[in-house]
């Protein structure tokens, strides 16, 4: 088979000045037609790009022939390329030096007028591409996108068969383990009662795997998770999932770090540095208000406790009283912001369910214009500067309270701010590695512990001894690779031995029985030498959604789900009939 099919020699968008003169067949879809003085022009259009037809008097059966497309019809031209005539090259297009004369046009199949233009310039709503989505993907930039995500994962098979990874396929039916996001489940027909669940991911069968032998696995996997929407989640996606044995956080990483650097080079011709920085989760969470920080921009969080220990200032004592915190950001050139911004800023902070927010100025003289300046005192003032390495024109925000809820509101703030102020650039890679969280996380609405990862994720050797004892100091061998401020991947070291895995069930509630029921498969197979093993899943169409430099996922799977998670384009999910109900013993009951 040519790469162009048996029905045409070349593609549209590859012609060239060096192809003057040679006969071509091509097919396609017609972008534009234009008719001139009994000339007609036809800019066709295929995977390839477009290039001008011409038809004229010469050859009269294809000029009556092109008289009668429209735009977006199917058809098959026969022809020559010729050069443009002088000052009539179109600088825009790949092939705007030559055009080609047609001696015949065929009509291959006629097309009715598009809901929307098929125009790279023009804006459609979204539910509308989407409900037309095959007409949305003949749009270059549109199409491009999926080229690129093709792209991306030949580089990633090229790079993880390298390295002796080998591509195998996990079930798709498999049995509801619900834990984190809500499982779609499949009812059975044969079984009638019993549901076969969906995959949040292939974690369990990839650790079977390293059980088996498999040692270096790695799945271009799609998966699927019961949630609610947002800008980058969809019901049904796509994940890089890697698994291998005898491995250390170390080999992950340099593994990660060349996988990327690949793909950035070839794909945006980008050249990473590496090693990429270690962020421990504490410290992200300190200096950033974030596990996801965004390094392209400096503005780090300030710990001011110790400046404001026994201060007067009367917010800033009671979050300390209470074993809270006092947090400060610095915004270079802030003090040229209004009152009215100020308060603006104030009103931010509230919407995020904090009392309020304070803010100071720095003077020419070093001292400090702001609400609460004529309660501090000059030796508060000067360690305020040193702490937050504020200068004249400067401005101080301040963030009081308890510890979590207050970084996390002044990492949003130093997120909005720098967008605010245009500080964040649009053409910096920053990637890191956050390492070592917490294996486990309070829920106080339940009041019990639950996995921040996943429960199979390995404590670190230095917290495994204590772990019952302090679980809220048990640290994970898990680490998540960042980006911009996004987290497009992450992964742990698992735990290998049945004897801690039954430890952390139970510390997460789960007991014996209910072990047994969920995972009893893997503890079995544990029981049969199981290696020290770990992996990572990158999030596919997010990492596609950076490279391509779209704002939502949705951008870059051909056939997404809207945030309200229907089709648009087939009308899913939908109702189905009664029979197909009683075979599988259901009946539907819609909520009052």
């Amino acid at each position: 088979m040519t790469p162009y099919g048996a029905m045409r020699t070349h593609g549209a968008g590859t012609l060239r000045a060096g192809d003057d003169g040679t006969a071509v067949v091509l097919a396609g879809w017609v972008d534009r037609r234009r008719d001139h003085g009994g000339v007609a022009f036809l800019d066709l259009r295929d995977r390839t790009g477009v290039v001008q037809i011409v038809a004229d008097p010469e050859s009269d059966a294809a000029l009556q022939a092109a008289h009668d497309v429209r735009s977006e019809y199917v058809v098959a031209v026969h022809g020559h390329v010729r050069l443009r005539p002088s000052g009539m090259v179109n600088e825009r297009l790949d092939t705007g030096e030559v055009e080609v004369a047609a001696t015949s046009v065929e009509i291959l199949a006629p097309a009715d007028t598009p809901p929307f233009p098929i125009d790279d310039r023009v804006e459609v709503d979204e539910l509308m591409r989407l409900r037309y989505r095959y007409l949305d993907l003949r749009r270059a930039p549109v199409a491009n996108v999926l080229r690129m995500r093709a792209q991306t994962t030949a580089i990633i098979r090229e790079v993880m068969e390298a390295h002796g990874f080998i591509d195998v396929e996990t079930p798709v039916l498999t049995r509801s383990t619900p834990e984190g996001a809500r499982d779609f489940l499949v009812p059975s027909r044969m079984r009638p009662g019993e549901f076969y669940a969906l995959p949040q991911s292939p974690q369990l069968f990839k650790q079977l795997l390293m059980v088996a032998g498999i040692e270096r696995y790695y799945q271009i996997a799609r998966c699927f998770r019961d949630e609610d929407f947002r800008a980058d989640r969809q019901p049904e996606f796509t994940q890089l999932d890697v698994e291998a044995s005898f491995i250390t956080e170390e080999d992950i990483h340099a593994l990660v770090e060349e996988l990327l650097s690949v793909i950035w080079s070839r794909v945006l011709d980008v050249k990473l540095d590496t090693p990429f920085p270690r962020l421990p989760y504490s410290d992200a969470l300190a200096r950033y208000g974030s596990d996801k920080p965004d390094l392209r921009f400096a503005m780090e969080l300030c710990d001011l406790g110790d400046v404001f220990a026994g201060t007067e200032v009367g917010v800033f004592a009671g979050a300390l009283d209470a074993g809270g915190t006092v947090v400060g950001v610095c915004l270079p050139g802030g003090g040229q912001l209004t009152r009215k911004q100020f308060d603006g800023w104030v009103d931010f902070a509230r919407s995020r369910g904090a009392k309020g927010l304070a803010w100071a100025v720095v003077n020419d003289d070093g001292t400090l214009r702001s609400p609460l300046a004529k309660y501090m005192n000059d030796r508060e003032t000067g360690d305020l500067l040193a702490a937050t390495d504020a200068t004249s024109g400067d401005a101080i925000f301040f963030g009081a309270g308890p510890v979590s809820a207050t970084r996390q509101l002044m990492g949003a703030l130093r997120l909005a701010l720098a967008r605010d102020s245009d500080m964040i650039p649009d053409d910096r890679w920053e990637f890191c590695w956050i390492t070592e969280p917490p294996v486990f996380d309070w829920n106080d609405e339940e009041q019990r512990w639950d996995s921040v990862h996943h429960p199979f994720t390995a404590p670190t050797d230095e917290t495994l001894a204590t772990m019952e004892a302090s679980p809220q100091n048990c640290a994970a061998r898990a680490y998540d690779i960042v980006v911009n401020g996004l987290e497009i991947g992450g992964g742990s070291i698992r735990i290998n031995r049945a004897d801690v895995q039954r430890r952390v069930f139970a510390l997460l509630g789960i007991d014996e029985q209910t072990a047994r029921e969920r995972f009893g498969f893997l503890l079995d197979a544990f029981a049969y030498g199981a290696p020290p093993h770990g992996g990572i899943a990158f999030g596919l169409d997010r990492m596609v959604m950076l490279l391509a430099g779209e704002d939502s996922i949705r951008d870059v799977i051909p056939f997404p789900k809207t945030q309200t998670g229907a089709d648009a384009l087939t009308g899913a999910p939908s109702a189905v009939d009664a029979e197909q109900l009683r075979a599988l013993g259901l009946r539907t009951r819609l909520p009052r």
